[in-house]
């Protein structure tokens, strides 16, 4: 079953870029997950993040993430596991729930 593990931290924290250690250690993350990593990727600042809705069938866009938090979505690894509890120990190894959290979210099937 496929997960996503949604990483969320204080962005200022990486004002200055990732400290090269943390980085290391999400590198070998990478590597241990070995074929159980499907994706993963850092996102964006949300200070170039856009929301979309639309209303009306007309499309407004403003500026920044739907809302203000002290945390924000980060980064994201998409994995497969046999299941939750395997995804939530992934989850713990992440460098970045030990500032921030991660969300475990599993991916629907639809049919």
């Amino acid at each position: 079953m496929k997960y996503l593990l949604l990483i969320y931290e204080d962005e200022k924290r990486f004002a200055n870029g990732i400290d090269p250690g943390e980085l290391a250690e999400y590198y070998a993350l990478d590597r241990a997950l070995g074929p159980g990593l499907v994706d993963s990727h850092a996102l964006g600042p949300t200070s170039h993040a856009t929301t979309v809705r639309v209303r009306d069938g007309q499309a407004r866009t403003t500026a920044g993430p739907f809302a203000v938090t002290q945390e924000q979505l980060g980064a994201y690894y998409l994995i497969e596991a046999k299941n939750q509890h395997e995804a939530e120990a992934v989850a713990a190894r992440i460098p970045g729930a030990r500032t921030g959290c991660v969300e475990v979210r599993p991916i629907l099937q639809l049919d």
